[in-house]
């Protein structure tokens, strides 16, 4: 079953709130005939979309080829989150790889918040960025843990911005006594992910690329130019840039094996009005440590967004806002029976080290994917690399590429039941607080 095209409708949005409070640009045309270009994207999220700004910018000839509506998978129904970091700590990652190339993978970390907060500013301000980034805790053995990784990322990382918050300070900013402790980062943020993507391909556009619509990619060519297949039409062109994540299917194997889908899902309530600085004191995003995490912010018009449950088949479940509904009660006792307006599912693309995965996939084939629950600002930053690699300075991709991300055991078709079985046991140590 085709995953682009199991859980939607062809050429529609999800009814979410996002795509609510979006203006859409006026749909694309589909490819018909053959093209030409030095450089084929496939893919039109966030990588996709920062690719081939940042190509066209360079001067370079991009066609940009997405199967339904731009942002419509992960980019545009994200929890909108802009993290700091990766999903490997750092103390990890030097025993990983050595503190040379940890300090590199920080430093990229760092400049993926950067990148995203100068192109909203440029040319997404409705995206509407705002800092405040709180991860929480709850055990106190969990806030002290999170005081140590904190201390350390000063004294090694000069990351500052960011402070301790006690188990009052939680409570104070989400009205219940749910957490033990957390950690406020100044210096990451959150947004509207779909306003962001539109932005992105509103910028490529008139920067130069070409974007095309409802242009399914089914087969990828090499020679000495590599011809990328559609329904209706084809593209030749010097290098091609696979940005699938989640939806890569099998256009390369090595990616496929690596990247492995996984549903989420969210909700916005009812405006909350006067109770919504009873349920978020502060103009931050939440997300906390269990393993199938919640994360939370409020909106523009006082809904609470909330995302908690995963799912690792194809199909979404019937009943997205009772699956959702759920942990939101759970967390918030006080917002029992609120109403839900909008309620949505989205597909993610995780990897075995929830570490993101850069290849060489082909002579001149490139991928970026697997970004597991970082990819607003990794995402963003990934279109800059690769622009950058394609135009021969390969650095950065070098850097990420080295980090090893193993295949999932039994490759994409039995891995499902295998992650399932293993995210269950995961999901359980939450609820028994193991």
């Amino acid at each position: 079953m085709n995953l682009i095209y199991s859980n939607d409708k062809r050429g529609q949005y999800p009814d979410s709130w996002y795509a609510a409070t979006a203006t859409p640009l006026d749909p694309f045309p589909d490819l018909k005939g053959e093209v030409t270009a030095d450089v084929c994207v496939v893919g039109g999220g966030y990588t996709g979309l920062s690719t081939a700004l940042h190509l066209a910018e360079k001067g370079y000839s991009v066609v940009l080829l997405e199967a339904q509506r731009i942002g419509f998978g992960a980019s545009g129904r994200n929890g909108g989150q802009v993290g700091a970091g990766h999903n490997m700590e750092q103390e990890a990652l030097e025993k990983k790889l050595g503190k040379e190339d940890a300090r590199k993978l920080w430093d990229i970390a760092e400049a993926s918040i950067d990148i995203t907060r100068k192109l909203v500013a440029k040319h997404v301000p409705e995206a509407e960025y705002r800092p405040g980034h709180v991860e929480a805790y709850y055990t106190a053995k969990e806030a002290e843990y999170a005081a140590r990784k904190r201390d350390y990322l000063v004294r090694h990382y000069d990351h500052d911005g960011t402070e301790l918050l006690s188990s009052a300070d939680m409570e104070a900013l989400i009205g219940n006594p749910a957490y033990a402790g957390g950690v406020l980062d100044n210096t990451a943020g959150h947004l509207h992910p779909l306003r962001y993507a539109i932005g992105l391909a509103r910028a490529a556009v008139a920067a130069g690329a070409q974007i095309y619509e409802g242009a399914y990619v089914h087969n990828i060519r090499e020679g000495a130019k590599t011809t990328v297949q559609t329904e209706r039409g084809r593209v030749i062109a010097d290098h091609v840039v696979l940005a699938c994540n989640g939806y890569s299917n099998n256009l390369a194997r090595k990616t496929a094996a690596r990247v492995m889908p996984i549903n989420n899902y969210m909700v916005a309530t009812e405006p909350l009005g006067d109770r919504a600085k009873q349920v978020l004191s502060r103009d931050v995003c939440v997300y906390d440590n269990k393993f199938v995490l919640n994360y939370y912010r409020l909106s523009e018009d006082g809904r609470l967004l909330f995302g908690g449950g995963e799912s690792y088949g194809v199909k979404f479940p019937a009943n997205i806002e009772a699956k959702v509904r759920k942990p939101l009660e759970t967390l918030y006792p006080q917002l029992k029976g609120v109403k839900i307006d909008y309620a949505w599912g989205g597909t993610l693309g995780i990897t075995t080290s929830r570490m993101p995965y850069f290849a060489r996939v082909g002579e001149n084939i490139l991928t970026a994917a697997g970004y597991s629950g970082h990819g607003v600002a990794l995402a963003t930053l990934a279109g800059e690399i690769i622009a950058q690699t394609i135009a021969g300075q390969s650095e950065r991709f070098d850097v990420l590429s080295r980090v090893p991300v193993m295949p999932f055991p039994g490759g994409r078709m039995f891995s499902t039941p295998i992650l399932s079985l293993a995210m269950t046991w995961f999901s359980l140590r939450d609820q028994l607080g193991i």
